[in-house]
């Protein structure tokens, strides 16, 4: 089992289900990017890991050019690796990757509110149902408007966690897009658009609490 994330990045070289949520991911981003009218597009990402979700779309996607992402990840070994990425893209201009706690509003300012919202690998490393709901509540703080969320939520247990994101979802503000499950049907991925009103300043300094840890991540 991986002792830490970025041990745990690398099982994408390796697991079908995280290869298959990656590439569902991707066409997410890609969706959303297309979608978006003419004009630069604000991306952030939470718990970016590498940032391969999105750097991968952008590898050749038509709009690479219009966006202006700040990718938020504690491992300093995983943000290393995205801005070796991100330099091979020749996207350093417009792409920042910081390393620092995804969970604080103070790592956000000045890249908010976002054209689009990346909450990948986050939802199942919450410890509760209200911290769940912390953390939609805050979206309103990193979204605008119209904003595309797209997020991730694994089951287990043969339980269907992604219902219950998608209920809270579509009781707090945000239409859902789309949703697919991988193909061995444990991971979900759901592109949802917030409806919702912009709040020019976080609600409180923590966005939410991660408590997870990468043997037992979802």
């Amino acid at each position: 089992m991986p002792k830490d994330w970025y041990e745990w990045h690398d099982l994408y070289n390796t697991e079908p289900k995280l290869q298959q949520r990656l590439e569902i991911v991707q066409e997410y981003i890609a969706y959303s990017l297309n979608a978006l009218p003419s004009g630069s597009i604000r991306v952030v990402s939470i718990c970016a890991g590498d940032g391969r979700d999105l750097l991968g779309t952008l590898k050749n996607h038509p709009r690479r050019n219009d966006v202006y992402a700040r990718l938020v990840e504690l491992n300093p070994q995983l943000v290393e690796r995205g801005r070796a990425t991100i330099e091979s893209l020749g996207l350093a201009k417009q792409i920042e990757f910081i390393n620092g706690d995804a969970t604080l509003s103070a790592n956000y300012l000045e890249a908010v509110p976002a054209d689009i919202v990346i909450v990948c690998g986050v939802f199942g490393n919450l410890a509760e149902e209200a911290e769940l709901n912390r953390l939609l509540d805050n979206l309103s703080f990193l979204s605008k408007p119209g904003a595309f969320i797209i997020w991730t939520r694994g089951h287990s247990n043969g339980i269907p966690y992604s219902d219950n994101v998608r209920k809270i979802l579509s009781a707090s503000s945000f239409e859902e897009v789309n949703f697919k499950l991988t193909d061995t049907a444990n991971m979900g991925v759901g592109l949802h658009r917030y409806l919702g009103e912009n709040l020019p300043k976080p609600k409180e300094q923590q966005l939410f609490v991660f408590s997870g840890i990468p043997s037992k991540a979802r």
